[in-house]
């Protein structure tokens, strides 16, 4: 653990020398607040659908209440959200999107300093049923039609985005008939993939594009290399870590990591899950194989969880090329009903949140600090990557830290 603490000191973190004016003139001598605002790391959960319901108005009471609870210990951890756009749900009717209810939760996320990312816009799972109606080609077109429609409504408010979702599996799977798998056996996986990057960069060329899978054998590598062979640009490379059979471990992770950071593009570990009950059994292959009535969470397993979480994320931290970590769920009670969130079903916190919540908001934050500034005018602290404001009296500006190692920064107040 110390290596890991050591390698994020090295990754994460930089020193800062700012030098404060005013009309051009260094500010001598004065005492100066400093406080971190946001990290530069993007620390994230999904949605709730709670949450959805309250931005939206449609909660009262109790169920009011808790969604309140949940959205207060979401903005007290997270600086980013995941949002739905799984085609079965955003338009089971055709032509009917509910684009304005996801932009509500889009905005509202916006304006509590969420960074917001959509998910996703191809993938065979929850895929629109009446694809099934068409041909290939009408498939794809609408496939098309749909990536530009949402890209282009959210843009501003949603730049990042999961455009292509699980596709080593997508041309085998089998589970049942679905028009994006028909779409992807006659076109291959980098082709489709081809066209739906296309697809939405062109849309909106300032978003940050990932493909994402839950599957980190060596076919996932394999098909990144395809693609960049092929001339396709991937901005972020999305893996998802859902551990209902047991915590892969720092060395199986850093393994897995080894393989993907030879790209040298940005990591994000997309979907996260580490369960505080009873662990899937191992021979499962497929994890929605996986259906209970009930999956408690016990006192025993949300302290391994928590401990397991620390590790996680260290792990994760410690490497540069990773970018983001998205847990999924937060609560309880959410995907297979798995006790794998950091609150419990009434949204009381787990160790595992307070453990969190101690690396990230403290071992991994600056405190505010006062500071008196040198004959100068500056003074020199070190800091997480991230935003900062100063203050000066009543006197606040707002500065970033971008750069790992050493950085100068110029404040003018």
């Amino acid at each position: 653990m110390d290596t890991l603490d050591s390698e994020i000191r090295k990754n994460r973190t930089t020193t800062a020398t700012v030098t404060l004016v005013h009309n051009r003139e260094p500010v001598i001598g004065q005492e100066i607040l400093v406080q971190q605002k946001q990290h530069k790391f993007l620390f994230g959960s999904n949605w709730g659908e709670s949450t959805i319901a309250l931005v939206n108005d449609e909660l009262s009471g109790k169920e009011k209440e808790l969604a309140e609870l949940r959205n207060e210990h979401f903005l007290r951890l997270f600086n980013q959200a995941t949002l739905p756009f799984y085609w079965a749900r955003f338009e089971s009717q055709r032509g009917q999107p509910e684009t304005q209810r996801i932009l509500n939760l889009a905005k509202w996320y916006w304006d509590h300093r969420c960074l917001v990312k959509g998910h996703p816009l191809c993938w065979h799972t929850l895929t629109a049923d009446w694809l099934l109606e068409m041909n290939t080609q009408e498939i794809l077109q609408a496939q098309l039609e749909r990536i530009q429609r949402e890209v282009s409504a959210f843009a501003g408010v949603i730049d990042q985005w999961d455009v292509v979702n699980e596709a080593v599996i997508m041309p085998i799977f089998d589970r049942y008939d679905n028009g994006i798998t028909r779409l992807c056996k006659e076109m291959g996986r980098i082709e489709l993939i081809r066209a739906m990057f296309e697809a939405a960069r062109a849309v909106n060329p300032k978003a940050a594009l990932l493909l994402n899978d839950f599957d980190v054998s060596p076919a996932y590598d394999i098909l990144i290399e395809g693609c960049l062979a092929a001339g396709v640009q991937i901005d972020v490379i999305g893996i998802q870590t859902h551990m209902h059979q047991g915590y892969w471990g720092s060395e199986q992770t850093l393994k897995v990591l080894e393989r993907f950071e030879r790209f040298n593009l940005p990591i994000h570990f997309t979907e996260n899950t580490i369960v505080s009950g009873q662990l899937m059994p191992p021979e499962i292959i497929d994890l929605n194989d996986y259906q209970v009535s009930e999956w408690p969470s016990t006192p025993e397993g949300e302290e391994r969880q928590a401990q397991e979480v620390v590790t996680h994320y260290k792990t994760l931290f410690s490497r540069p090329l990773v970018e983001g970590i998205t847990w999924w769920d937060l609560s309880d009670g959410g995907w297979l009903n798995a006790p794998a969130g950091l609150l419990r079903q009434d949204h009381s916190p787990k160790p595992a949140y307070e453990e969190l919540l101690k690396l990230v908001k403290g071992e991994w934050w600056l405190a505010p600090t006062k500071f008196v500034t040198d004959a100068n005018g500056q003074l020199a602290f070190d800091g997480f990557l991230g935003d900062y404001e100063l203050s000066l009296g009543n006197q606040k500006q707002g500065f970033s830290l971008n750069k790992k190692g050493q950085i100068s920064v110029l404040v003018s107040l």
